[in-house]
């Protein structure tokens, strides 16, 4: 359970860093009401995975997730460009992040 709740604030890091982009330094209110409050929820569900996971491996597989998420959905809308080289960190970022979870 404790793994499932960190990827789930993993992906919570992605929404409200995409939110906090699109809030343009909090001058939007519904992406900065997102922000909010997927940062709170992802914030809760690290500090829930960490009473278990050790703090060094919950805080990597957290951003792990977070900023591959972020980025593939920058490429998806257009805002960042795809490239080959590109996805092949992000592949490498979540071999990491997998690497990380059979390790421990």
């Amino acid at each position: 359970m404790t793994w499932i709740v960190l990827i789930a604030s993993g992906m919570l890091e992605a929404v409200w860093a995409t939110a906090l982009g699109a809030s343009k330094g909090f001058r939007r209110p519904v992406p900065t009401i997102v922000f909010v409050v997927a940062m709170t929820a992802s914030m809760v569900g690290l500090a829930y995975a960490m009473s278990e996971i050790p703090t060094g491996t919950a805080y990597a597989v957290w951003v792990g997730i977070g900023a591959t998420l972020t980025v593939l959905w920058a490429m998806i809308t257009g805002t960042e460009k795809a490239g080959l080289v590109r996805l092949l960190l992000i592949g490498a970022l979540v071999g990491a992040v997998v690497g990380l979870k059979v390790v421990s």
